[in-house]
């Protein structure tokens, strides 16, 4: 059942991620442009910025060896693969979708480090000229999906539990 759940988002999200990879990198061409800007709302603003990221979260982790994007890609595997039996395992909805999402994130984060040697980031996030780290949709899921875990570990109301006199 949970697999039934989860399985859909990974994929979703892996093929959105995949799709907009794409679309930044072969028909608006941000590699040539290097910045497109789409929202100035005050002090707020969205740009397109093309970013390769060769690290892991916040560039960390980065470097240039000529085996470092596999040594990346070979750990977020099998921590995607951790995550699939956890996710078979799942006691409800919200983990099940949860981890569905962070692996479906991973898992396109993994086909970049193999492509490419580094994973396409574009969305620049920016206020009171302060910018966010650069990401993309496989990023924003699977930090969507850790919050979503982390909040049902935390929140949610454990099943039998007896009073203490």
């Amino acid at each position: 059942m949970s697999l039934r759940l989860g399985l859909p988002v990974a994929a979703a999200i892996l093929v959105a991620d995949q799709v907009t990879k794409w679309w930044m990198l072969d028909v608006a061409l941000l590699p040539l442009v290097g910045r497109i800007p789409l929202l100035e709302a005050g002090p707020f603003g969205l740009d397109l910025t093309m970013v390769w990221n060769r690290g892991v979260t916040f560039g960390l982790l980065s470097g240039e060896g000529s085996w470092h994007h596999l040594a990346l890609a070979l750990m977020a595997a099998l921590i995607a693969g951790f995550l699939l039996r956890w996710m078979a395992r799942a006691e409800n909805r919200l983990t099940a979708l949860a981890l569905g999402a962070v692996v479906g994130g991973a898992i396109g984060n993994v086909i970049d480090r193999i492509r490419f040697g580094a994973v396409v980031d574009f969305v620049d996030v920016h206020a009171w000229g302060w910018h966010w780290y650069v990401f993309n949709v496989a990023d924003a899921a699977i930090v969507c999906g850790v919050i979503a875990l982390v909040a049902d570990a935390l929140f949610r109301p454990k099943a039998g539990l007896k009073e203490v006199p």
